[in-house]
């Protein structure tokens, strides 16, 4: 009874931290067996901060996957990733559903918060919707990508197939190509274009795809939600994508490193450098050839990440659109927020300026701590940091050789990434003597 009390009594954020931090710990003595490493030894650090990586769906390691790690090695980390991409919460529940007991309100609301559902009556009804969803587009990308390897791989090619698939719905940015993520497919379409894919709709999010089914596709009949995302989505795959193709792909750019492209491969590395920093981590280019416009544009798309409710990590799209409106209603001295002839509330304003300040507070904290004593320049120090909170995994080879007080501080923003950075502060700052009495209004000037 006593337990049972304990667990109601237990806040959300907590349970969900909790449930986060035990998977990252099995992962992590999974990762420290002898058989899980080619060389037979992995450090507590490195196995610690791969655990973290894949569980927060996230990709940054001090090593290569497939070059390091054994078959068992690689399972674990794919079976991590697939438990941070659906989110633990929803394992658990989907066995509660599974052996017919019954879910409670508290797991209810547990799992509302986790998945981004709106209402407690309707987490069944989505979870089933997750799993399938999951095992229908995993399945579709890894069958398209095992066709597309197999000339290349053969039968090996299935394996490939299913973990790139897994790792690119789930947001992670994990191979186990073993030569530099996919840069030796930069020129190929099928590969490219089917993990692009896999990453655009893991970013969307269950709700977004939910809201789109249940209105049949019909745009006017989406909730606002649902309408934010699409909208901003398309914005920020081919508006960086025409960015990049001119910093990077033409003599205008400051290093115009990939000008010697044929124009197709650099339409296509266009699109991919535009969608795999939300929050993918895979790469076609080296990060470190980029213009300093282009590590700029990498880095604000790293910040803003994919969608609430989703696989990705980030801001969210949702709290980047909200605050962009929140500033210019400001300048044009408006009261309300108005969205898709929708008044978006105060408290959703408060919540999107608020996540937006705790991620910059976090990002500048740790970067100057990293340079504190890190040999690395400032560039790479703030890319490496977006890129864990961001739970991108995108690297300008700063991870790799790190310190091991700076793979510690990686390893806790690629925690904070995947429980975001509000879920953190409310845990640490929650005061349960929330006073009722409003006090006095005092006049501060701003601006």
């Amino acid at each position: 009874m006593k337990k049972y009390e304990i667990h109601r009594n237990m806040p959300v954020v907590a349970l969900l931290s909790l449930g986060y931090l035990i998977t990252v710990l099995i992962g992590t003595i999974l990762l420290l067996m002898p058989f899980a490493s080619k060389t037979g030894s992995t450090s507590f650090i490195d196995a610690m901060l791969t655990a973290t990586s894949a569980t927060c769906v996230t990709g940054l390691t001090a090593f290569d996957t497939a070059a390091h790690f054994t078959l068992f090695g690689q399972i674990v980390i794919l079976c991590l990733i697939q438990i941070g991409g659906l989110g633990f919460m929803t394992i658990i529940t989907l066995f509660f559903m599974i052996i017919k007991r019954k879910i409670g309100i508290y797991n209810r609301t547990v799992m509302m918060q986790s998945a981004g559902s709106y209402s407690i009556s309707s987490v069944p009804k989505l979870i089933w919707r997750i799993v399938i969803g999951t095992l229908l587009f995993e399945g579709i990308g890894a069958t398209i990508l095992a066709r597309a390897l197999w000339q290349e791989y053969g039968n090996r090619a299935v394996y490939l197939g299913i973990f790139h698939s897994v790792s690119a719905y789930c947001n992670a940015g994990f191979d186990v190509f073993g030569t530099g993520s996919l840069s030796q497919y930069s020129s190929n379409p099928a590969v490219l274009l089917t993990i692009m894919f896999l990453i655009i709709v893991g970013g969307l999010g269950f709700l977004v795809w939910g809201d789109i089914l249940d209105c049949r596709f019909k745009f006017s009949k989406f909730q606002l939600h649902t309408k934010i995302v699409l909208v901003a989505t398309l914005f920020l795959i081919f508006v960086p994508a025409l960015l990049f193709f001119v910093f990077e792909f033409t003599n205008i750019g400051a290093k115009s490193a990939y000008a010697e492209m044929a124009f197709g491969d650099k339409v296509l590395n266009s699109l991919f450098l535009s969608v795999t920093p939300r929050t993918a981590g895979f790469y076609t280019v080296d990060m470190a050839k980029l213009s300093p416009s282009g590590q700029l544009l990498t880095d604000i798309l790293m910040l803003i990440g994919g969608n609430s409710g989703s696989t990705a990590g980030g801001v969210k799209v949702t709290t980047m659109v909200v605050v962009m409106a929140t500033l210019i209603s400001s300048a044009r001295n408006q009261e309300h927020i108005v969205l898709f002839k929708r008044n978006v509330g105060n408290k959703v304003v408060r919540q999107a300026v608020s996540l937006m300040i705790a991620y910059l507070s976090v990002i500048l904290l740790s970067t100057m701590i990293i340079g504190s004593y890190e040999p690395f320049d400032i560039t790479q120090i703030i890319f490496e940091v977006i890129s864990a909170i961001g739970t991108v995994g995108l690297t300008m080879g700063l991870t790799e050789h790190a310190m091991i007080p700076t793979k510690i501080i990686i390893t806790f923003l690629m925690y904070i990434g995947r429980l975001g950075a509000l879920t953190l502060f409310d845990l640490i700052l929650r005061n349960k003597n929330n006073s009722i009495v409003q006090k006095p209004e005092g006049k501060v000037l701003v601006g």
